[in-house]
């Protein structure tokens, strides 16, 4: 057994939705430097794009495509483009999320259905479309991100933490359906990760500070840790994975505050 080779990804392709930005632009990095070919997919195809080429530029092999997750139809599209085009899907990384920051009984309807219609919605068209091409080919991993708070919650957070939830559900089920047909599919629940997500945090001092003493190892993770875990999920070093729930969260979810008791 090569066991360095467990991790390689020669000869597959890779698509990465939200690879213009954070998690999404790191996943894409990791899963090209094991020699996965990338589709750099998002709604922002000037991001996408420059993901691209940066992954090209440090000797990569990746392209651009745009996709909206809200949108049935480029969903669909965007499937069908990589199959017209690859001939096979071997890896998908799901990554964008929104967050409207309220308390429940401030929710509005029309806010509700915005952070819903992203995370879990579009979560589900992108897992039902990879599934069925992956359950065909016999052979696929496919990896949602979820969170922390899809654990534990902190005023404000209710419907994003839902929507977490119900990705990691989602991918247990679609893992229990799929296994026979050699799929497999897991979730990263990441701690706070230095992204465009969390910039509201990181505009208030106190915020960041109190987000990063609650973490065992007493700071923020950078997008780019993110990306050992997808790359190790999409190879064949997890064979025996599915239906998991990687916390990559510093400690976060095994603590209980920062206090440390006179023992």
């Amino acid at each position: 057994m090569d066991y360095a080779q467990l991790f390689r990804l020669d000869g597959r392709v890779a698509l990465v939705v939200g690879g213009a930005s954070g998690i999404g632009a790191a996943s894409a990095a990791g899963l090209a430097a094991h020699g996965a070919h990338v589709v750099c997919a998002d709604v922002r195809l000037d991001g996408a794009r420059a993901t691209a080429e940066a992954v090209v530029r440090g000797g990569g092999s990746a392209e651009a495509l745009q996709v909206d997750l809200t949108n049935p139809t480029s969903v669909t599209d965007l499937l069908q483009t990589i199959m017209s085009q690859r001939g096979r899907l071997d890896v998908v990384v799901s990554t964008p999320s929104i967050n409207v920051r309220k308390p429940i009984v401030k929710y509005l309807d029309e806010e509700f259905d915005r952070v819903v219609g992203l995370n879990m919605k579009g979560s589900f068209r992108l897992l039902r479309g990879a599934g069925e091409i992956m359950a065909k080919q016999g052979r696929g991993s496919i990896i949602v991100l979820s969170s922390i708070r899809s654990q534990v919650v902190e005023p404000g957070q209710g419907i994003y933490a839902a929507t977490k939830a119900a990705v990691v559900q989602m991918a247990r089920a679609l893992a229990a359906e799929l296994g026979p047909q050699g799929v497999r599919v897991n979730a990263i629940a990441p701690g706070v990760v230095d992204t465009p997500l969390t910039q509201p945090i990181k505009n208030h001092a106190e915020w960041y500070q109190a987000y990063a003493a609650k973490s065992a190892l007493g700071r923020w993770a950078t997008a780019a840790e993110m990306a050992g875990p997808v790359v190790f999920l999409a190879s064949d070093a997890s064979s025996f994975v599915t239906g998991a729930v990687l916390f990559v969260d510093g400690g976060w979810t095994a603590i209980d505050g920062r206090f440390t008791p006179p023992l």
